[in-house]
């Protein structure tokens, strides 16, 4: 695989079919980590091998957070190095940290026949899109402004600051769902994880 992209999804030479790339964004609160949570224990009870992307990130590891597992956790200047040598499918800029998906760890799960999920935002999709023109991608739409806003004051973790601000970005995530191959609204859990489902099983 060069540098440019993740190539078209074609058997490979031992007849081992490559897995499919997944983008599912959704703004804060949206509900996307618990859906593709349960999608990936759905396909894989069923066979199908699937998983997380893990990315890179320049931020500390916190409690119970391991190296490989949760993160590939780097320093800046490393990271910095792997932009410049165009090692990153996606990579963003949050809170000023680093974040970024690795194109040779994305492609070495794809070859293995795994289905990677990214759980990222419209701007890391847009540039997924432009290097991985095969990849699904899916947005989850909460029910309404008025219920994204009640999820993020159940998580009790964020003060009226913070939550104003993740309401101001998921005003521009939802202007960017039709960008996306597939719009999924989340009203109601269950029927949101089998639309899920048929998307990427189809």
């Amino acid at each position: 695989m060069s540098n440019s992209g993740i190539d078209t999804p074609v058997a490979d030479g031992n007849g081992t079919a490559r897995g499919q790339l997944v983008v599912i964004s959704a703004p804060s609160g949206g509900g996307k980590t618990s859906l593709t949570r349960a999608l990936i224990d759905r396909m894989v009870e069923r066979g199908q091998p699937a998983r997380f992307s893990i990315s890179h990130t320049t931020r500390a590891p916190r409690p119970g957070e391991v190296d490989g597992r949760d993160y590939f956790f780097v320093d800046e200047a490393t990271f910095e190095s792997m932009i410049e040598r165009g090692a990153f499918l996606e990579y963003a800029r949050v809170f000023d940290r680093y974040y970024g998906t690795s194109l040779a760890e994305t492609e070495r799960g794809l070859t293995a026949g795994e289905h990677v999920m990214l759980d990222i935002d419209w701007q890391g999709a847009r540039q997924v899109r432009a290097k991985a023109p095969d990849a699904v991608t899916i947005f989850i739409r909460p029910p309404d402004r008025d219920e994204l806003e009640a999820r993020l004051r159940a998580r009790g973790s964020e003060d009226e600051t913070a939550i104003a601000h993740r309401l101001a970005e998921a005003d521009e995530e939802l202007a960017h769902a039709d960008e996306f191959d597939h719009v999924i609204a989340n009203d109601s859990f269950g029927r949101a994880l089998g639309a899920l489902d048929r998307v990427v099983d189809g």
